[in-house]
């Protein structure tokens, strides 16, 4: 019998092992057929497929932008040279042009011409006493000669002489300087412009050094652009300007000058830009200006390389074991889908293309295909 239960025991342990062979090891049993680092090749499948690009060198014009207000080029204050007298006519109004020497006002010239009239009156009275006292002192002279009268009474008759003419000259200089305000009844243009205000009203009294019209000399405009220190160096005379006014207005302008001194409180200079005729802008509109610094050679990346993180810009490059670093970078201009890359990498880095929201650092990829480069694209925005 015992015999009988040993065979019995050997039958159920074969049974048991053909079981465990015919179903398999166990959970958390090594696998002695399977290698031993396909486990942790299962651990490291790549996360996402991507495509690569590598940085490429384009042809990019360099420029840089501003914000400024446009402004008259010269403003002209122009304003009665009498007073006391009212307005008979007020002649431009805001927005006419006007040429220089154009009356723009007339003032009432009755009490001047009254006063002419009675300075012309003044001056025959004058020529007349002069005459008089011309004729004595020459007939003392004569008898001066001869005796006949003491040099006191000469002395007396020439004096009258010199009194009389210059009481002639006085009344002569205030007539020419009442003719002259009579001229000055009319206010006249300074310079050619458009008038840009209108202060004068109909009937009212001038005063002195009051501001009947203001003009743009000229009709000229300039740009005001606000230029931080760090782009002044790059500004000179003479340079191009894309202007485009808040009203949609656009026109290409010149630097005229550089201001020569930095504001202490915004760290910004002036650059005075001269815009043409005819451009469309108004005196007091906010613009925004390219400045156009010549050609330059510049790295460029797909915007959709580059992912902004915290304030930061990277982009993902891809190792030789296609795991991606995260990667700091400076970037500089947009030019449509193109962005300036600033910072150095290594020659013929692959970047990822897209979809860098989905990957971290150290993340595996499948590479599938590269991102064709861009052409050359045209100006930087």
């Amino acid at each position: 019998m015992a015999e009988q239960g040993r065979v019995v025991t050997r039958g159920i342990a074969v049974l048991l092992a053909g079981l465990m062979f015919a179903c398999g090891q166990p959970d958390g049993a090594p696998d002695a057929k399977k290698p031993a680092g396909d486990a942790k090749q299962a651990t490291q499948r790549p996360t996402l497929s991507v495509s690569v690009v590598t940085p490429s060198a384009e042809e990019w014009p360099m420029t840089f932008t501003a914000n400024g207000s446009i402004a008259a080029w010269q403003e002209a204050s122009v304003g009665p040279e009498v007073a006391g007298l009212r307005i008979s006519e007020l002649l431009a109004n805001v927005g006419d042009p006007v040429k220089r020497g154009q009356p723009l006002a007339r003032l009432v010239t009755t009490t001047v011409e009254v006063e002419i009239a009675q300075l012309r009156a003044s001056i025959a009275d004058a020529e007349a006493t002069l005459a008089d006292a011309r004729s004595n002192a020459e007939r003392a002279r004569q008898l001066d000669r001869t005796g006949a009268i003491s040099a006191q009474q000469v002395d007396q008759l020439q004096t009258a002489e010199r009194t009389a003419a210059a009481r002639l000259d006085v009344a002569r200089a205030r007539l020419r300087a009442e003719e002259i305000r009579l001229a000055n009844t009319q206010v006249l243009a300074p310079d050619d412009g458009i008038v840009a205000a209108r202060s004068g009203m109909l009937g009212a009294v001038v005063q002195p050094g009051q501001e009947l019209f203001r003009l743009i000399r000229q009709g000229r405009l300039e740009w005001r652009a606000e230029v931080v220190a760090a782009d002044l160096g790059r500004v000179k005379p003479g340079q191009r300007v894309q202007v485009s006014a808040a009203s949609g207005a656009s026109a290409e302008g010149r630097v005229r000058v550089v201001s020569p001194t930095v504001d202490p409180q915004t760290r910004m200079a002036i650059v005075y830009v001269d815009l043409p005729a005819g451009s469309g802008a108004r005196a007091g509109m906010f613009a925004t200006g390219e400045f156009n610094l010549g050609g330059g050679t510049v790295t460029t990346l797909p915007q959709t390389a580059v992912l902004r993180r915290e304030g930061f810009d990277y982009v993902f490059v891809v190792e030789a074991d296609d795991k991606v670093r995260l990667t700091k970078v400076d970037v500089g201009r947009r030019n449509r889908e193109r962005i300036e890359l600033r910072s150095p990498l290594p020659a013929g880095a692959r970047l990822v293309a897209s979809g860098l929201g989905f990957l971290n650092d150290g993340d595996r990829v499948r590479i599938v295909d590269a991102q064709p480069v861009a052409g050359r694209e045209g100006a930087a925005r």
